[in-house]
């Protein structure tokens, strides 16, 4: 298996409970789970990197993503693999659900990386996103005030979706 790191942006908790799970279900070590601060000392040591955040107000970025997106910008991510989750709420912030998923996505998509992990917007109710292309989220998206209950199967389904590019 490819090394995976993974790194989030938590201010509640959701986000990196999230994270932890994932990164249970591929096998990576507590380790390899990083908030973005480390993302430009860390960035190098993998083939993969999964990349979280959960939005907040008006659809902006976790706090400690702004720098972790500078950080981003500034390394070379020709021929790594990235994959996107993201945490928001769809019934109070409908036309911004999941939106910093699709602002990480914005700041790399030039960098040379390889994106996998969309996931169909059908099983979803929510009126607009940024991280929606060609109607699909271009990573999961986790409703954990509404639809927590969705959780477990969205997940267990993308990592399903991304296991073949992790080998």
């Amino acid at each position: 298996m490819k090394k995976i790191g993974i790194f989030y942006g938590s201010s509640t908790g959701v986000c990196e409970g999230i994270a932890e799970k994932i990164a249970e279900k591929l096998g990576v070590a507590s380790a390899d789970v990083n908030t973005p601060d480390k993302i430009d000392a860390k960035a190098s040591e993998y083939d993969v990197l999964l990349l979280g955040s959960s939005t907040w107000g008006s659809g902006e970025l976790q706090d400690d993503w702004y720098d972790g997106i500078n950080k981003l910008k500034n390394i070379d991510l020709s021929g790594k693999i990235v994959a996107l989750f993201g945490c928001g709420d769809s019934s109070s912030f409908s036309d911004t659900f999941c939106d910093a998923m699709g602002l990480i996505y914005d700041a790399i998509q030039n960098k040379g990386c390889q994106f996998i992990g969309s996931v169909s917007t059908s099983d979803y109710d929510f009126s607009s996103s940024v991280a929606v292309h060609d109607d699909q989220f271009i990573g999961l998206a986790l409703d954990e005030v509404n639809e927590d209950f969705k959780t477990e199967d969205r997940i267990n389904a993308w990592i399903e979706q991304i296991k073949p590019s992790l080998t």
